[in-house]
């Protein structure tokens, strides 16, 4: 393992979850938009997105054996994200014959975004990118006290 290989596991978790913001945001900002997209030439809501991630490298249980000595070696890379899925759970249908979008029947589709889902996801993400900076940080000071160590 190199010196630095912590700190650039932690940057490529603080730049994956820093993707899982924007599009939680995306998500947020798109909660009432009926037009979001074209399919066969009718509009479609807009559809809620996902991050989808997955380790560099080995995986957890290959690593941790690696460690407890049983075989392999503990090579860990970070997370990469691998795609942006949209979810396929139904649209919302919403009471309103006064909406353009609305059918015959006065229902509007509205998107698949809970805004509940989407704060809880948030915070998670949130706490998790803050997580990665403590990690950052303390990597830097420990490397910052072995460089004063020869003084």
């Amino acid at each position: 393992m190199s010196l630095f290989q912590g700190m650039s596991i932690t940057s490529s978790a603080l730049t994956a979850q820093r993707l899982r913001m924007d599009v939680i945001s995306s998500n947020m900002a798109n909660v009432d938009t009926t037009r979001g997209k074209v399919v066969d030439g009718v509009w479609q809501p807009y559809t809620r997105k996902m991050v989808v991630m997955q380790p560099q490298g080995q995986s957890f249980s290959s690593i941790l054996n690696a460690s407890l000595g049983k075989s392999g070696s503990a090579e860990m890379n970070g997370v990469k994200v691998t795609n942006i899925v949209e979810d396929d759970s139904p649209y919302r249908l919403v009471y309103d014959p006064q909406h353009p979008d609305a059918n015959e029947d006065g229902y509007v589709q509205m998107p698949n975004v809970d805004p509940l889902r989407e704060m809880v996801d948030l915070i998670s993400t949130t706490r998790s990118y803050e997580a990665n900076v403590t990690v950052l940080n303390a990597s830097k000071s420990m490397y910052m006290k072995a460089l004063e160590i020869g003084k």
